[in-house]
């Protein structure tokens, strides 16, 4: 694990510069503010930027870790029921503020016309009917191992999590590739065009408002669903690995994988990777004040099943995607500065 503990000092600096920045915006979806991120990322300081630059370019390790951060929990409320409308007069403003310059290090933040209304930072929080749904939002189930956004083409280089409440402790599950025993997996195999990964729940239009109220947008995003169903009605075959064979990178979504059809050969090998990850899956139990960065493209990640409380001290982290490559997925933007996904 890459990690980096903000001391006193760092947080004496950090507190007036991100209150500063936050005064300046209505919400952290200001879509001046996500532009605008990267440059004044260059506030932090140095040593947190020369950390976060040593994990993006020398890879290091899949899981980064920067801890330490202040956090008044008394000062947050109550843990929102759910995350439509959370965004305004956010109790956690400073702290996402921070959260979106450390991204915005790593590459740039973009969001999903699919998730969460199209937004760009996300509430990860447990939500009543959610419990035993396969999606971040809920519970009593675990939230099984994956790469995020598996299925698509434009998924991110980094999925990044923030802590702001965890008082039981819930456990986040990281499984790096450079801890797997790659001369015993059948890597040619999973190189190969044969696996078919179906998009995840968390994309559905179940998840999403019936309108936005901006005609153009509603029908980009009506779009997106199209798009999205005609991948679940007829799946695209991918590989599961890609990159260097020494070195491999994954794209896994086992709970939404169909196996009918797949080659014994090919099933053999996706077998013998899930079984390889299962054994070396850790687990990590974010505190608030934790800024986790995972590689998306070198681990696997997934959470263990809680108990909501529903008392408004519920689990809460906030969530960004990061890519390296904006402009790689420009056909799937209605301009270039804009950065949610259709």
């Amino acid at each position: 694990m890459h990690r980096l503990t903000l001391t006193p000092e760092d947080n004496a600096e950090l507190s007036p510069m991100v209150a500063e920045i936050a005064k300046a915006y209505d919400t952290i979806e200001n879509p001046e503010l996500i532009r605008r991120a990267p440059v004044l990322a260059r506030s932090l300081p140095v040593h947190v930027l020369e950390f976060l630059e040593e994990y993006r370019i020398g890879e290091p390790s899949a899981l980064c870790v920067i801890s330490g951060l202040d956090v008044d929990e008394a000062q947050l409320g109550p843990t929102p029921e759910h995350w439509r409308d959370s965004q305004y007069d956010s109790p956690a403003f400073p702290q996402e503020v921070f959260f979106l310059l450390c991204a915005s290090v790593l590459g740039d933040v973009f969001g999903w016309a699919t998730q969460q209304d199209g937004r760009i930072m996300h509430d990860v929080l447990p939500i009543k009917g959610h419990e035993h749904y396969e999606i971040g939002s809920n519970s009593l189930q675990h939230l099984s191992w994956h790469t995020e956004d598996a299925f698509h083409p434009c998924r991110g280089d980094y999925v990044a999590l923030m802590c702001l409440k965890n008082p039981d402790a819930v456990e986040t599950m990281v499984c790096d590739a450079a801890d797997l025993d790659w001369p015993a997996i059948d890597i040619e195999t999973l190189f190969a065009a044969e696996f078919t990964q179906m998009p995840d729940n968390s994309h559905q239009p179940q998840s999403a408002t019936q309108s936005t109220g901006d005609p153009t947008i509603d029908r980009l995003r009506a779009r997106s669903f199209a798009l999205i169903q005609s991948w679940n009605d007829h799946p695209v075959k991918r590989p599961v690995l890609f990159g260097d064979r020494a070195q491999p990178y994954m794209a896994l979504d086992p709970y939404h994988m169909k196996t009918e059809g797949w080659s014994e050969a090919s099933l053999r090998a996706f077998r013998g990777l899930c079984g390889q990850i299962e054994a070396n899956m850790k687990d990590v139990s974010l505190s608030p004040g934790d800024c986790v960065f995972i590689d998306n493209y070198r681990a696997v990640h997934g959470r263990k099943s809680f108990r909501p409380r529903y008392d408004g001290s519920d689990r809460w982290l906030k969530r960004l995607n990061i890519t390296r490559n904006l402009r790689g997925s420009r056909a799937w933007r209605p301009a270039a500065d804009n950065r949610i996904i259709y």
